[in-house]
């Protein structure tokens, strides 16, 4: 049994490791600015300045940050019970199709906005639960991994979403790929004055990281699910319904991917669009592996990522420099930190030995 100061300096190794991480990714996308021609510091410097260079662009980064965290978090669930939640992006993507669905519906009744709202916004929950457990189905009684089942449901959620575009949703007299016709203002979320940012979409984010952590740390249901994830074969024969722990992992994630397709529609972009997704599922992985499966964790580094992705917008406008090195940035940052814990653990197990 470790000791608390083996635990501490455990604690303190980790996070100089992580520090070294984040200087060797800056170093190697510094590399790459200069093979482009591109002064490092300028680079980082206009990141920054589009993230937090006003209270408007604070506000896009909060925008960007609440349906980011909300993946996370929900991978977090999937994670602790040792499974790959690939399929997030469908489930965020169906959460979209639901919440627009419901707004065509209450643009013809005669309910408050608030409400209206509100009940797109479980809409988009209920999609997103019956995708996620569209995934746990087949994993279950399929015997589909749920990574190429997600994959393929992913396939699905957005060949679905382009029909309704194209099809039965499509402007009137012509498909357009900017999306379905805009709904009434009145069933817009409130934004905070000038900042473009719904402070009930930040109550529902911050809402859901409680919720995921409260669930892990406090409840029979999260020691459940981490005995899944621990190992499945142990905890069914201690008596724990595996499967049935599996589907409520998939369906709990899947109701915050869902919440997070709601809130790009009502909050965001306040109608369907082929991209609804943003791609926050496959960034939430990144998130949730860097937190170390850890609701809390995800707070600071998805408001990070989310910062980076608003931020290097600015880098093709003034440096010409594709935007796209905001994910390089972030790759290299999972990636580094991964080999930073992988070495942790091989020289704690020899100090072990």
């Amino acid at each position: 049994m470790k000791s608390r100061t083996d635990r501490t300096e455990g604690f303190g190794t980790g996070v100089l490791m992580r520090i070294g991480a984040f200087g060797l990714a800056l170093v190697c996308v510094s590399v790459v600015l200069l093979l482009a021609g591109v002064a490092p510091l300028d680079a980082f410097r206009e990141i920054m300045g589009g993230a937090v260079g006003s209270w408007s662009d604070v506000g896009y980064v909060l925008r960007a940050w609440v349906p980011l965290l909300l993946a996370a978090v929900g991978l977090v669930v999937t994670f602790a019970a040792g499974l790959w939640n690939i399929g997030i992006e469908g489930q965020i993507m169906m959460g979209a199709v639901f919440a627009t669905g419901a707004f065509r519906v209450m643009e013809s009744q005669t309910l408050p906005p608030v409400m209206a709202v509100l009940l797109c916004v479980v809409a988009g929950i209920v999609g997103g639960v019956l995708w996620g457990a569209l995934v746990g189905v087949l994993k279950t009684f399929g015997g589909v991994h749920e990574i190429f089942g997600g994959l393929g449901l992913n396939f699905v959620a957005s060949a679905l979403t382009l029909w309704l575009i194209f099809g039965p949703w499509k402007r009137p007299g012509v498909g357009s790929m900017s999306g379905t016709m805009p709904f009434p203002e009145q069933l817009w979320m409130s934004e905070l004055v000038g900042m473009h940012v719904s402070p009930w979409a930040l109550v529902l984010g911050l809402a859901g990281v409680l919720l995921v952590h409260l669930l892990l740390k406090n409840t029979h249901l999260g020691l459940r699910l981490k005995a899944v994830g621990a190992n499945a074969c142990a905890a069914s024969r201690f008596g724990i319904p595996v499967s049935r722990q599996i589907m409520l992992a998939f369906m709990l994630c899947g109701a915050l991917a869902g919440a997070a397709g709601a809130l790009q529609v009502a909050a965001v972009y306040h109608r369907l669009i082929p991209s609804i997704s943003s791609g926050y599922g496959y960034l939430g992985l990144l998130v949730a592996i860097l937190a170390g499966y850890r609701a809390l964790w995800c707070l600071p580094i998805a408001l990070f990522f989310a910062a980076i992705n608003v931020g290097s917008i600015q880098l093709p406008i003034v440096l010409q420099v594709d935007s796209s090195l905001g994910g390089v940035l972030q790759g290299l940052l999972v990636l580094f930190i991964l080999m930073a814990d992988g070495a942790r653990r091989r020289w704690w197990a020899g100090r072990a030995a």
